[in-house]
């Protein structure tokens, strides 16, 4: 990688080895990972416990300690200044509420709404709004934008091939709903997000599909650094 540190670059991809290990791991696996001497894990453990990223189980696995969520909760305030204006259109190309839900334990909360202007029968969807993971389009889409896990339904692997879910009737009857995960290496392992709409039957299901697809990619490249994806 050109122009960057390199103890900064292990630091950063320690912790995401971490945040991909749900059971921990020991610093020598971690050394193992990184592909370093056990002697510099140790030290880039010693430094990301010391700023709260990371923190040792009592039989000294290693997992994300709660500077990570810290860290989120100061990025959540970033993303609804740039997501507003890109929400509102969402919204009005696909005359339907328009909505970004995040994760929240084992459920999906409404953070951000935005209305069509049009009259319309709208679904009752408001910021704070909560649901099981496992149902809606949102609550799918979201666990469609993490790793692959064995126990994954069909609905969030379908998902993650086709880059949204579509649901009908599963929160609300008679409402339709259309999501696709964000995904931005600023967002994983903290904040995990979708941006989708919901609305009764007579949404256009192709136009709702291609606008969010749209709608995510372009959240996504606002949240991510400029060089992100640089060699």
């Amino acid at each position: 990688m050109a122009n960057t540190l390199q103890t900064l670059d292990r630091g950063l991809t320690a912790l995401e080895i971490i945040a991909e290990r749900s059971g921990g791991l020991s610093v020598a696996e971690l050394a193992e990972a990184l592909e370093v001497h056990r002697a510099i894990a140790y030290r880039i453990v010693t430094t990301l416990e010391c700023h709260g990223l990371i923190a040792r189980e009592v039989d000294g696995g290693l997992r994300l300690g709660v500077g990570v969520a810290l860290l989120a909760s100061h990025f959540e305030p970033q993303l609804r200044r740039v997501a507003q204006p890109l929400l509102e259109a969402l919204a009005r190309h696909t005359r339907a509420t328009a909505f970004i839900s995040v994760a929240q334990g084992e459920e999906a909360v409404v953070l951000m709404v935005a209305e069509p202007n049009e009259g319309l029968l709208r679904v009752g969807y408001r910021v704070g709004s909560r649901h099981p993971l496992s149902l809606g389009a949102a609550g799918i889409a979201i666990l469609a934008g993490r790793p692959p896990r064995p126990e994954d339904s069909e609905a969030v692997r379908e998902a993650r091939t086709l880059g949204y879910n579509l649901t009908r009737g599963q929160l609300q009857r008679g409402a339709v709903g259309v999501a696709s995960p964000i995904a931005s290496p600023s967002l994983n392992h903290g904040v995990e997000a979708c941006v989708g709409v919901v609305a009764m039957e007579d949404l256009d299901s192709g136009t709702a599909i291609r606008e969010v697809k749209t709608t995510a990619r372009e959240l996504a490249g606002l949240v991510t650094p400029a060089n992100a994806t640089r060699p």
